[in-house]
């Protein structure tokens, strides 16, 4: 049951952790450039897409690490146990 909890925070926070690229705001800034209308809505849709799926945010690399801290912890533990097993036999 605890897996299930855990489960649906990281996907409740996956959900949550997107990026604010106020798209509008952009659009304006390359117009004041010199672009056109048409340039500057595309480029502000290329930017937003690329921000909102490359990059990550504070909370991916939290998770990241928390995965990486209990894999690494497994492996530890089955390394351990490995190692008891050996100095029973033995």
């Amino acid at each position: 049951m605890l897996s299930c909890v855990i489960l649906k925070r990281m996907i409740m926070g996956y959900f949550m952790s997107a990026i604010a690229f106020d798209t509008l705001a952009y659009a304006k800034k390359l117009k004041e450039a010199g672009f056109t209308e048409q340039q500057a809505e595309v480029q502000a849709e290329a930017m937003a897409e690329l921000v909102n799926e490359q990059l990550a945010t504070k909370r991916d690399l939290k998770e990241l690490e928390m995965r990486l801290v209990l894999r690494l912890g497994s492996m530890m533990v089955a390394g351990i146990a490995v190692v008891a097993t050996l100095v029973k036999i033995l």
